[in-house]
């Protein structure tokens, strides 16, 4: 069964290379990279060049690594690069974490702009912001959006999907009831599987090989063959990065 990691935080992986290989003895169509700031976005596009059409790059600056210094120069490589990535991402809010919100919402609606008028696909972070990034996102009239690893209130999810947008959905699934919900709220033409390695499940690091997992645990929960998911989560990556 081919399958499709749409969230990979390869650069923080112990060994990208070796994650790289183990996904394609996997049976891993491909992987969509995501960045974080200028480090991880330069290490992506590294990546991506020595594995073309497997590794995908996204461009991103997370509301994790905003700093006053390196606006400037994250944007600027953002915009340089951005004709050799698939999407924009990783992007949005985190209400959590210390970093200003005045800050998260001026660089968010900087990049909000730039998907417009690159049409490029965005990848959304939303923690404890869901109904102000959906807002945001849907008062720039985007086309292609994913909520990444969505798990909050179910009236915006409702409104999200109205909308066209997509959300994610990760191992968190074999545990987290409000994902779990999301996930079987949503539509499968509205659904892509990612693992966000390394990201730790229940004590255990993921890599982009354990995509197999999410699959797994998605077409429990819509009650459908492996085979079937596998086929369609798989179309709904290649239609949203515009794959072919």
């Amino acid at each position: 069964m081919s399958v499709f990691d749409c969230h990979v935080h390869l650069d923080q992986l112990p060994d990208p290379g070796g994650a790289i290989q183990e996904a394609q003895r996997s049976d891993l169509k491909g992987m969509v990279a995501v960045g974080m700031d200028l480090n991880s976005n330069r290490s992506i596009l590294d990546w991506a060049r020595r594995y073309p059409g497997f590794v995908w790059p996204a461009m991103g600056y997370h509301p994790w690594s905003l700093t006053v210094s390196g606006i400037r120069e994250t944007m600027d490589h953002i915009r340089d690069c951005l004709d050799q990535a698939v999407a924009l991402g990783e992007v949005g809010l985190d209400y959590k974490v210390s970093v200003p919100k005045e800050m998260q919402l001026w660089v968010f609606k900087d990049i909000l702009e730039l998907a417009w008028t690159s049409k490029k696909p965005l990848i959304v972070h939303c923690r404890q912001s869901h109904a102000e990034a959906l807002e945001l996102v849907r008062k720039q009239d985007l086309e292609k959006v994913v909520f990444h690893w969505y798990s909050g209130p179910m009236d915006t999810l409702k409104k999200l999907l109205l909308a066209g947008y997509y959300i994610s959905a990760t191992p968190a699934l074999a545990y987290s009831p409000k994902h779990r919900e999301a996930v079987a709220a949503a539509p499968l033409k509205q659904i892509l599987i990612e693992t966000d390695s390394p990201v730790v499940y229940q004590g255990q690091p993921s890599s982009p090989a354990q995509v197999h997992k999410t699959l797994a645990e998605l077409a429990a929960i819509k009650g459908m063959d492996l085979e079937e998911a596998a086929l369609k989560t798989t179309r709904n990556a290649c239609e949203f990065f515009g794959l072919g």
